[in-house]
């Protein structure tokens, strides 16, 4: 059976022996009932670590991307049954929890759950209660490398292993493996350690775009900030140890890439362009290795931080190939960035991005609408400030794009805790994501690159109704498309 199964669909194993392992990225949407209708979406880098280390310690294991390949619930479980992998394990997040509890209960007897990511840490005593998750063997909080290895040797071991809970056969009460300081280590990979990422375990990439070949990579793990909207937030990883890749590790693995034809990166990790300690470090080792010289890179940035960073590092970071900065602006609203506490002010963004793009370094800003207590008004700062970043930069070599979205609660989130701790909600109703479609009735091409993420728990949490939050995600999106369009 394993050796019909379409080994462009299930990456990196060997399907002519028995898989250990089948790591599941679940469909953001149901495909069978609406077809996907954008054509990329972001690689699963930490399924793919995890498959890495696995396969060097000789399992045989494999990465189901079903978002990338959009696909549906029932053809998902369908093909993850004919595998017959002994584990499966899916990567829980709030808004696409209910697919992957649709697809983990459509699943064989015999295969058994592995189950882990933000969501399974924010709620990990209500998952393993769900009949639907009942043959989870391990709930897996936290970085995963090193205890999914352990557990794909003897599933028995999760009473060694700390931060893996499973739900106790007769109590029926979850139990935690052993935390004692012996076995810490397990909570944090030495990342210097870990081997690069196999892409074979990747659908999407490398991939090309805009005419070269791009990859992307994590150059650290864990966030400082606490941005209360923000599963990412330090107060909600506690057991996140933050740290960052040497520059030589960094610099092997782009080495390796580059042999493959790769020239161009994207790093998605929160602290490359956040610490000023780090952009420091990490541009002495760009530059004695002359990476502006054969590679461009994009990725995410601090505002507060690169506001402080001077004009010759920015220059710095130009000549070693900056191509685009990703800013979590959020709103251009003074109250607003105090509330969700971003350490910064409307007029910091308009300085940063100024700055970058004076040096032709682009800028993506992200930005949502409908926060709890939003007004009108405040919104109306947002867009201004949207249309301000335009102009600004219209004028300079580096350009503005912007990507708004739809507010919505996380669990584990300081904004969930004080939208529970009102009691004016539930979790079942702040739970209750659903997919919006905001293309009027039709794929709108404005909307194609971003329809899959548009959820809602269509609560009006904010002050501001929920369709004039609709209509200005509609207003910027299309005036963002008309004007990459013209360029």
């Amino acid at each position: 059976m394993q050796s019909e199964l379409p080994s462009d669909l299930i990456a990196g194993a060997d399907l002519t022996r028995g898989i250990d392992a089948l790591f599941v990225n679940a469909p953001l949407r149901d495909y069978d009932e609406r077809p996907r209708v954008n054509d990329f979406t972001l690689p699963v880098l930490g399924m793919a670590y995890i498959a890495t280390y696995a396969a060097a310690q000789g399992f045989n294991v494999g990465v189901f991307d079903a978002e990338a390949h959009g696909l549906g619930v029932e053809q998902t479980a369908r093909l993850v049954n004919a595998a017959a992998p002994r584990w499966a394990g899916f990567n829980l997040l709030a808004p696409t929890y209910e697919i992957s509890a649709r697809i983990a209960e459509r699943l064989d007897r015999g295969i058994m759950l592995m189950l882990g990511g933000h969501q399974a840490k924010a709620m990990p005593a209500e998952i393993l209660r769900d009949q639907r998750m009942s043959r989870c063997e391990a709930l897996v909080i936290g970085e995963g490398e090193t205890r999914v290895a352990a557990l794909l040797d003897d599933h028995q071991r999760r009473t060694e292993l700390p931060g893996v809970m499973w739900l106790d056969p007769v109590t029926h009460t979850p139990v935690t493996g052993e935390t004692g300081a012996d076995n810490r280590h397990y909570l944090a990979p030495d990342i210097n350690g870990l081997p690069f990422v196999d892409r074979g375990y990747l659908a999407q990439d490398p991939h090309y775009d805009g005419g070269r070949l791009e990859a992307n990579l994590v150059g650290a793990r864990g966030c400082p900030y606490d941005c209360s909207f923000c599963g990412a937030a330090v107060s909600a990883n506690p057991d996140i140890t933050i740290r960052m890749r040497s520059p030589h590790n960094i610099l092997d693995e782009m080495d390796q890439l580059r042999g493959a034809g790769v020239s161009a990166f994207r790093f998605v990790d929160d602290l490359f362009l956040g610490v000023p300690r780090v952009i420091t470090t990490m541009m002495t080792a760009f530059t004695a290795d002359h990476v502006g010289d054969w590679a461009q890179w994009d990725a995410t940035g601090r505002i507060n931080v690169l506001n402080r960073t001077s004009d010759t590092m920015l220059d710095t970071l130009a000549a070693n190939g900056l191509r685009e900065v990703a800013l979590g602006i959020e709103s251009g609203n003074a109250r607003m960035l105090k509330r969700i506490d971003k350490r910064i002010t409307p007029d910091m963004a308009r300085s940063v991005v100024r700055r970058l793009a004076e040096r032709g370094i682009n800028v993506k800003g992200y930005f949502i609408l409908g926060f709890p207590t939003e007004t009108c008004a405040e919104i109306d700062d947002t867009v201004r400030l949207v249309h301000d970043l335009w102009d600004i930069t219209d004028r300079l070599p580096g350009r503005f794009r912007a990507s708004a979205f739809e507010y919505r609660p996380y669990p584990g989130t300081p904004d969930w805790s004080t939208l529970m701790t009102s009691g004016k909600y539930t979790a079942e109703q702040l739970l209750n994501y659903s997919a919006v479609d905001l293309t009027a009735g039709g794929v709108d091409e404005s909307m194609r690159e971003r329809d899959e993420f548009n959820f809602s728990v269509n609560i009006q949490l904010s002050e501001a109704p929920i369709d004039y939050i609709r209509r200005n995600l509609v207003t910027i999106t299309r005036a963002q498309f008309d004007r990459k369009a013209a360029a």
